[in-house]
């Protein structure tokens, strides 16, 4: 029990960092306090709903991923270098796809709620 409860506050200094260090993380975090109340009035059923905050959840992890390997190549390489550049853009191709699903999700879920 002790582990989780370590977890759980190595975590939480994650996320607080995040939030105080980084823009994208702060946006991202808007985005999902207030999608949480607009997913409860927007999805049909339980499901979509809980789609709907998952793809925020989803976005939101992919976007403390890139910072974390983001802030990891410059701690080991601080200058330019052109191979840590793809390494860079290859973590923001991923949190943009995470982008797109939650866009997918949404999307689809304002098309069954109006249609």
């Amino acid at each position: 029990m002790q582990a989780l409860v370590l977890a759980f506050l190595n975590s939480w200094r994650g996320l607080v960092h995040g939030a105080r260090t980084e823009r994208a993380v702060r946006q991202e975090l808007l985005l999902l306090v207030l999608g949480v109340p607009v997913a409860l009035v927007l999805g049909a059923t339980l499901w979509v709903r809980v789609a709907l905050v998952a793809s925020l959840l989803l976005m939101l992890a992919a976007e403390f991923l890139n910072t974390a390997i983001e802030k990891l190549c410059d701690h080991l390489h601080p200058d330019r270098h052109s191979r840590i550049g793809i390494v860079k853009d290859l973590a923001s191709a991923g949190t943009f796809l995470a982008q797109a699903i939650a866009a997918l999700v949404w999307i689809a879920a304002l098309i069954e709620r109006v249609g």
